[in-house]
């Protein structure tokens, strides 16, 4: 169709034509000819291009269909929960990789007996999670919930129970520092409890056995608070039967603390009992020495001296002794007993006071030196200084020293020797 138009104003953008009619249409002047200006006639012709009409339309078709196949045949997929490992008291679970297809993940969230236990961090990273504080021989229902921009896709629920506290295969075990031998032996018992050795810490590892505090695994263990004990303490969850409490087993613990039944014959039991009986007997020396009551001195035997007549032959130091001959002497001569010092004077005396009561000095001074078992020696010795010739008329000198002899011997304390007269 051919359209004469009149150019009524050119515009460096846009030029206003006329039609016959008196009709504005607004056309742009780049498709104008170069020499066009106001009042000239134009000639258009319109016309239909249906080759181009079709092209476009199977363009858009084949976009639609691209758009179709990519974003909406493919759907994310449900997570698949299932259970790892079991303890006495802590799960460890694990699922697959998510599959989000086109999608955009929003939230992926943990959920305990219908309940919101949590949501995992970095879903599309973290692949298992340790729930743990849960009762003992207990029954528990977990499921996984996907959000997306696609839509909310849930797991299958899974029901797990804890352990009971004689099942022993929850046990992992990841070894350190250990000899060929220990590690062995290690090996052996976890195969007789039910446990498992694994050769790097993860999350499912229970426990850490090594017998020095060093090594990468190590530190990744005290990083993840992992309990580092020494190889006994699977000897006492054998022995036992039951889980052995991880206290008296750590590197630094006091191996007087661990409370073990009978341990039976087995190879690791014995190469470990082997290793630590050396450190346990040192140790236990050093300890056991301040705990016990301490026995009392015992003065080094003297050889007995020769008695004399109406004397006692005995253990007791030499310096009571001759006090006692002193005594006898004095009575064999008749002489009278001498009279009792001052008061100031016996005060500063170390000897016996001759007016029939024990100085108070030498007592406290015994107490210091030997423990409290030594008290009724110390009495004993105070009543027969009282008891000494000095003290006695002359008539019961020689008496008194046959009764203290036998008095002695009753008693049986095995450091006084009668001698016949």
């Amino acid at each position: 169709m051919l359209v004469s138009l009149t150019v009524g104003k050119v515009d460096a953008g846009v030029a206003v034509l006329l039609t016959q009619d008196n009709r504005l249409i607004e056309f742009p002047s780049v498709l104008l000819p170069n020499n066009i200006s106001s009042g000239s006639i134009v000639d258009i012709t319109v016309s239909r291009n249906h080759a181009a009409e079709a092209a476009s339309a199977t363009a858009f078709q084949s976009l639609q269909k691209r758009i179709l196949n990519t974003y909406g045949v493919k759907a994310p997929s449900p997570p698949i929960l299932r259970l790892r490992n079991a303890t006495q008291t802590s799960l460890v679970l694990e699922w697959d990789p998510i599959d989000l297809a086109t999608a955009s993940l929003k939230s992926l969230s943990l959920y305990r007996n219908g309940s919101k236990a949590g949501s995992i961090p970095r879903p599309l990273e973290t692949r298992s999670t340790k729930i743990s504080g849960l009762a003992i021989h207990s029954e528990y229902s977990f499921h996984l919930v996907l959000r997306t921009t696609a839509g909310t896709y849930q797991s299958e629920k899974l029901t797990c129970r804890t352990h009971k506290m004689t099942d022993l295969s929850g046990i992992t075990v990841t070894t350190g520092v250990l000899d060929p031998q220990q590690k062995e032996a290690l090996g052996a018992a976890l195969d007789r409890i039910g446990g498992k050795m694994i050769d790097s810490v993860r999350i499912d590892t229970t426990h850490f056995v090594c017998t020095e505090g060093r090594g990468a695994q190590w530190e990744k263990a005290v990083e993840m608070n992992i309990p580092v004990v020494v190889p006994e303490w699977v000897d006492a969850c054998e022995t036992e039967g039951t889980i052995a409490g991880v206290r008296g087993y750590y590197l630094n613990a006091d191996p007087k603390a661990r409370q073990l039944g009978v341990i039976h014959g087995s190879s690791h039991q014995r190469t470990t009992s082997t290793l630590s009986t050396a450190t346990s007997a040192n140790q236990g020396r050093l300890s056991a020495q301040p705990q016990r009551s301490p026995a009392p001195e015992q003065v080094p035997e003297e050889p007995p001296l020769t008695p004399f007549p109406g004397g006692e032959t005995n253990g007791q130091p030499q310096a009571q002794t001759q006090t006692q001959e002193v005594g006898s002497q004095d009575g064999e001569d008749d002489l009278p007993p001498p009279p009792p010092p001052p008061k100031d004077e016996a005060e500063d005396s170390n000897e016996p006071a001759q007016n029939g009561e024990a100085e108070a000095a030498p007592i406290p001074e015994a107490k210091d030196e030997e423990p409290e078992a030594e008290t009724a020696e110390s009495h004993e010795e105070t009543e027969k200084e009282q008891t000494l010739p000095q003290n006695r008329p002359e008539d019961d000198s020689e008496s008194a020293n046959l009764g203290g002899a036998k008095g002695k011997g009753k008693e049986g304390e095995g450091d006084f020797n009668e001698v016949p007269l």
